[in-house]
């Protein structure tokens, strides 16, 4: 048993902003002890670890402000750098509640999210802001927390993938590694997560071809050097079974649905707003745009199996209630083994132009970071482009955008139109690098 040590920090008054189209007049609301609201940590310093990723390791918690007149307020937490401006903070909503406990993996999450180095101890600032109505937030003063993050990636890799005609690298282009195989809870029995075309595929080891699998008689079961074994295009969860040389292929994909996304509550011509699955923290993440109104999560565009939120509290319910968002970029996050979700926003990376489905005024098709080590990669797979001109840009504005003045794959601020012949394509961002450059691998 851990020893839990309570601090707390008496915030000095919170502020009442309201909104017109050019100003903003901070007012103080009811000034006095009565309005004090106190902000209490269970914990003043933190050393995560990877066994408690599923204990509760901090309880946050404050008392409700004394507005003076009956209010329906909600609440979120944020999470900055000892001494930041909260300008992009770890944002955690949280509803009417008044408190908040989180679990070691996913308080861990937002801090590696934030930027902590992992195994380095840190200090974070942690407030609560009190939302009233669009103009009327108030915010509190900030409590010190010391915390060590943990690494979470984690390794499911496996030698195994999926190669063929019916996937982005074909039957084996030496810039495009094999769709990869990843570890499941059963020993010998490997899962993959894919986007296919119409086409061909094999199951091979170390992207080559000395140890490769296919079926020749169409019956679900493999044979060393066996037939292709043909598909339709889809998006598909594979499940290759290396103990008794078996495969399965099947629909699987999960997508945000609902009033705040383009398709609304299943327009059949607009899919859900895919998510991906991240082998790294092993959960399914979409970076995306939503306006003002509700979501859900559903498995293959269809109501059979989704999720929603009964409690306002980031846990999932089967066949749960509608997840309110208010308009914004987001990345969000699904946990299928703890049922959990977040909706963080964030600023986004997308691709605009008349080369796009959307042209040239969006919304963009988004990047989805990396969430492994390469730090500063984004990536879209499978963009469909028509002969035109593509360029990058951020938050589906033009304040930032980033174009190839020589079309070398350098990118340059503002800089000239990228040119692209219909196709296919992986695209490749790296912002790791001074200037920034763009690869684009047809599929």
């Amino acid at each position: 048993m851990k020893n839990i040590f309570k601090i707390s920090s008496y915030i000095l008054g919170f502020l009442l902003v309201f909104t017109s189209c050019d100003d903003v007049e901070i007012i103080e609301l009811n000034p006095g002890p009565s309005n004090n609201a106190v902000v209490s940590l269970s914990a003043s310093n933190l050393v995560l670890i990877e066994d408690d990723a599923d204990s509760e390791v901090l309880t946050v918690s404050w008392r409700e402000p004394v507005f003076g007149f009956d209010a329906a307020a909600t609440y979120k937490i944020m999470i900055d750098f000892e001494g930041g401006d909260f300008s992009a903070p770890q944002v955690i909503p949280v509803g009417s509640n008044l408190s908040k406990i989180f679990k070691g993996n996913e308080l861990n999450g937002k801090l590696l999210s934030l930027g902590l180095v992992p195994f380095e101890e840190s200090n974070v600032d942690i407030k609560v802001e009190t939302t009233l109505s669009a103009s009327q937030k108030m915010i509190s003063e900030p409590v010190t927390l010391t915390v060590t993050a943990y690494s979470s990636l984690l390794d499911l890799s496996t030698t195994w993938g999926v190669v063929g005609s019916a996937t982005p690298g074909g039957w084996g282009n030496p810039d495009i590694l094999d769709l990869p195989f990843y570890t499941s809870s059963e020993s010998g029995v490997y899962v993959a997560y894919v986007t296919l075309r119409d086409g061909l595929i094999k199951f091979r080891e170390n992207n080559d071809w000395t140890n490769n699998y296919g079926d020749n008689g169409a019956d679900g079961t493999l044979e060393a050097g066996g037939a292709d074994i043909p598909v339709t295009a889809g998006t598909y969860l594979v499940t290759f079974d290396t103990n008794n040389l078996t495969y399965t292929i099947e629909d699987y994909s999960w997508g945000l649905v609902g009033s705040a996304t383009p398709g609304g509550w299943g327009n059949p011509d607009i899919p859900d707003l895919m998510m991906q699955y991240n082998s790294y923290q092993n959960n399914w993440v979409a970076v995306v745009t939503l306006a003002e109104g509700l979501i859900k999560f559903r498995l293959n565009n269809d109501w059979g199996l989704n999720y929603g939120d009964d409690g306002v509290d980031g846990t999932l319910e089967q066949g749960g209630s509608d997840i309110a968002v208010t308009a914004g970029h987001y990345l969000v996050t699904m946990d299928l083994n703890t049922l959990t979700y977040t909706i963080e926003e964030i600023d986004v990376w997308g691709l605009v132009g008349d080369a796009t489905a959307n042209g040239w005024d969006g919304p963009n098709e988004k990047f989805v970071p990396d969430f492994g080590i390469n730090e500063g990669y984004y990536y879209i797979n499978g963009a469909v482009l028509t002969n035109g001109f593509i360029k990058v840009r951020q938050n589906d504005a033009w304040a930032v955008n980033y174009g190839d003045d020589g079309n070398d794959g350098t990118l340059e601020a503002g800089g000239a139109d990228i040119p692209v012949t219909a196709g296919t394509y992986n695209i490749v961002l790296n912002f790791s690098v001074d200037p920034p450059t763009i690869a684009m691998y047809p599929w």
